[in-house]
């Protein structure tokens, strides 16, 4: 009978080998070199007997990543790497990971993440890893650590960074659990050149946008992000963008964006979206595809026919990613139009009691609500004033009733409170318009999420489940449940497409040479936990994870060591 978790061993020779516990296993070095089975594969030797590697996978169904279907396999890995895959019997490992009746993947790759909001105080990255995802990519809507003003750096924080360079060299200190490949984010751009204001840039000043641009990518920059329904980003042009862009062209990286519009200009920010890729001469991929508000859903098929067009008529190179669940995740002065922030959080809350400005606001909040179906679609995941703790998790119709207030005194209460700094969930998108999103071509996996914690600084507020699950609800409920994809499409979709599009050359595939970030489950049981109600539940059914040939989780525990990495893009 196959078991019901991996076993491992430590092997001396490749015959004999002496059964360890958990915590023996869990507290020894890995990490030996291998020269002699890199060595002994270069002389044609056949892989397996008499070869003794640092880890042997043995007996799982490995899924290579490029959507195949799984095979029977055996896997060894030496230096960090997969040196052979096939059958190994005879070899011999330092630690065996018997992974019968189990999958053997490509370790996941998060293409949207914030786990970069949460990693300098929590390296562990604790729900990343339950989840099976190695690598994060990071600098996302816009928003990048690097590069920012001197005197940004110099107020303080570990997370600031004048350059991509300090930036990566920092996560080369900090060692974290998972591999970080890092966007620049457009928005952090400006920023760092204009501020928050709502004007066009000089020529000047977009001369000097255009050069951080092209210096973060020269530092190992996978691609360039931006947020605009956000600020500042949302204050840039289309001239703007396409100049910003114009330096991923000429190195075939990535323009990721969170669109200016998802709900009633929806079919106009995707054509936007479009015309930058297609300015710029660089691919194009859409973070979170989605139709927010019921009136919104029937527009799906129109952003199909305009993504078909552009693929096939116009040559843009693109992709987009979505996270399994009918909830966004944003910050509550999203409820109000982007020109109302103009000069920042102060300058936004003092337009909120302007006389004539107020009531001009509050119109258009209510607007945004109703669209989304009403103040108990607007959940309180966040808050930055303590005494306000409460509020997360609440719905806010229900949380204002319970206060013998109004939803929209209660949301400017906490706003002004918190100084703007409030997080909510949004309930509004369909079902079915997921599923088929799901089950597009061009789709791909990817939370929009931070790495959570159920305890230590990486425990915070009330969060969207995403953070928790997306890719363990992927493999349960889309695949297991639903059938949207098989298995091994899926697969394809959480490793070796995202690794294809951030230009990750030694990830997201199983082969010799790749990096050996590896991750063994159970299709039968693999699933999420987390819920609206109790998002801080890890997910369940990932049974080992291997971080560059290190042991990074077996049975929900850690390896002794973090052994994460910078991933530095070098463009073609």
């Amino acid at each position: 009978m196959a078991p019901s978790h991996p076993t491992i061993r430590r092997q001396a020779t490749s015959t004999a080998s002496a059964p360890l516990t958990r915590r023996t296993v869990l507290g020894s070095a890995l990490g030996l070199a291998g020269a002699s089975a890199l060595g002994c594969a270069g002389r044609g030797q056949r892989p397996g007997a008499g070869q003794t590697y640092d880890v042997l996978v043995q007996g799982g169904t490995v899924y290579d990543g490029t959507g195949a279907p799984g095979v029977a396999a055996d896997i060894g890995i030496a230096g960090g790497r997969i040196v052979a895959i096939g059958a190994l019997a005879g070899a011999g490992a330092s630690t065996l990971i018997d992974a019968r009746g189990l999958a053997v993947a490509p370790g996941f790759i998060d293409f949207h993440s914030h786990t970069d909001g949460t990693l300098f105080d929590d390296p562990n990255a604790e729900s990343v890893l339950r989840q099976g995802v190695t690598t994060v990519v990071t600098g996302q809507d816009g928003y990048s650590r690097a590069p920012r003003l001197r005197a940004s750096v110099a107020e303080g924080g570990s997370d600031r960074f004048e350059s991509m360079d300090a930036f990566f060299e920092a996560i080369e200190r900090l060692s974290p659990a998972v591999n970080v490949a890092n966007m620049v984010g457009l928005g952090s751009v400006r920023k760092a050149v204009i501020g928050e204001e709502n004007r066009p840039a000089t020529p000047e000043e977009l001369a000097r946008m255009v050069a951080l641009v092209e210096a973060a990518l020269s530092e190992g920059a996978c691609g360039a992000s931006s947020g605009l329904e956000y600020t500042p980003g949302a204050f840039a042009s289309l001239e703007e963008l396409i100049a910003l862009c114009r330096p991923l062209g000429a190195r075939g990286l990535v323009y990721a964006t969170h669109i200016r519009n998802e709900d009633e200009q929806l079919l106009e920010a995707i054509d936007e979206a479009i015309a930058v890729a297609r300015g710029a001469g660089c691919p194009l991929h859409i973070s979170h595809l989605k139709t927010s508000g019921r009136r919104n859903w029937s527009k799906l098929e129109q952003i199909f026919a305009r993504l078909e067009r552009a693929r096939t008529e116009e040559r843009v190179d693109l992709s987009f990613d979505r996270y399994p669940y009918t909830a966004y995740q944003t910050t509550l002065t999203n409820l109000f139009p982007a020109w109302s922030r103009d000069g920042g959080a102060d300058a936004f809350l003092a337009r909120l009691s302007e006389p004539g400005m107020g009531e001009r606001l509050r119109e258009a909040a209510m607007t945004k609500v109703e669209s989304i179906g009403g103040w108990d679609n607007v959940m309180v995941s966040a808050v930055a004033h303590a005494a306000d703790r409460a509020a997360e998790g609440q719905r806010l119709g229900s949380y204002a009733a319970a206060l013998g207030t109004s939803p929209y005194e209660a949301a400017v209460g906490l706003l002004q409170r918190s100084r703007g700094n409030v997080g909510m969930v949004g309930f509004a998108m369909s079902e079915d318009n997921l599923v088929r999103i799901i089950s597009h071509p061009l789709w791909m996996a990817a939370s929009d999420g931070s790495a959570m914690a159920l305890e230590g600084p990486a425990r915070r507020g009330h969060p969207h489940p995403r953070s928790l699950g997306t890719f363990s609800r992927v493999l349960g409920v889309y695949v297991r449940e639903k059938k949207v994809l098989t298995l091994e499409q899926a697969i394809h979709k959480l490793s070796g497409f995202p690794a294809a599009r951030a230009r990750l050359k030694d990830r997201g595939l199983l082969a010799p040479g790749m990096a050996a970030d590896v991750v063994v489950f159970d299709p039968a049981s693999v699933a999420d936990q987390a819920t609206y109600a109790q998002p801080f539940a890890y997910a369940t059914g990932v049974r080992a994870v291997l971080v560059n040939g290190a042991l990074a989780l077996l049975d929900g525990e850690r390896g002794p060591q973090r052994a994460g990495r910078p991933l530095r893009v070098t463009a073609a």
